[in-house]
């Protein structure tokens, strides 16, 4: 038996940081040595069994990135766009995996986990379920097999704490249509109707974000022609199916070659 994969977790004290560790106790393939917050969080200096409300550990909580990085084989990271690229930079000078599901990201995000990704693996995706990874397959199979008589539409809906909208997995689903069609998504997205807006113009992919209560995730894919309507769901009633995801994708990419990969890849539906 090889030994456990030594992880850091970023971001601990966050309601998907605390998932992840819980996921990461559960796997006998993980060894749990470094937990990170930002500089100032009350968490800092606190042992992470202690701050998640039950015992000690022995693992203190950091906010020094680049000492916790350097003793580890794996980062997973569901932070912020901003902090997110600078975990790339480091875990790209540790030769580390680094798995990413933070959300929101701007190309210039994109372009530096990018550089990050010549130097390490980097698994970066919206959603790390398998569920939804199977829908993103079957989107984009269903739009390359209809022509634009069928409007695309992508709702989904999520808690009322989430910050980005539309959610990193409706932006995944829109890009896997726009990929079946042949077409870029930032050429036919229509995020925005409000008042007088005309007629739907044919070929878009529109978006539609609702947030409320304690929604843990849920995603349609509707594609509506005159006459009848296809609707592709998936709805996730317990985040720990990301977090499991996640940890799944640490240990996947311990063996791969510097790169970028998906969750696809670690599914194998690539």
């Amino acid at each position: 038996m090889t030994d456990p994969l030594k992880l850091a977790i970023t971001g601990v004290s966050g309601r998907m940081g605390q998932m992840l560790v819980r996921a990461a106790d559960e796997n006998d393939r993980i060894d749990l040595v470094a937990a990170t917050e930002r500089a100032g969080s009350n968490w800092v200096g606190q042992d992470l069994g202690q701050a998640m409300g039950g015992t000690a550990r022995g693992l203190v909580v950091t906010d020094d990135p680049l000492e916790a990085f350097a003793k580890v084989q794996a980062i997973v990271d569901f932070t912020t766009p901003d902090a997110t690229v600078d975990h790339a930079a480091l875990a790209a000078q540790a030769r580390a995996v680094h798995v990413i599901g933070t959300t929101g990201l701007a190309p210039e995000h994109l372009e530096r986990i990018a550089a990050s990704a010549r130097h390490s693996v980097v698994v970066r995706a919206g959603n790390m379920s398998l569920g939804v990874n199977l829908l993103t397959t079957l989107t984009r199979q269903v739009a390359a097999a209809l022509d634009e008589d069928f409007d695309i539409e992508i709702v989904e809906a999520h808690h009322r704490h989430k910050v980005d909208a539309p959610s990193g997995t409706a932006l995944m689903l829109g890009e896997a249509a726009a990929d079946g069609r042949n077409v870029a998504l930032e050429d036919v997205s229509d995020r925005g109707r409000d008042g007088l807006t005309g007629a739907r113009k044919r070929g878009a992919i529109g978006f539609t974000a609702l947030r409320g209560g304690d929604v843990a995730g849920e995603h349609d894919v509707i594609f509506a022609a005159d006459g009848e309507r296809i609707v592709l769901r998936h709805i996730a009633t317990d985040r720990m199916i990301f977090a499991r995801g996640a940890i799944k994708a640490a240990l996947w990419g311990a063996d791969k070659s510097p790169g970028e990969y998906s969750m696809l890849d670690v599914l194998g539906l690539n």
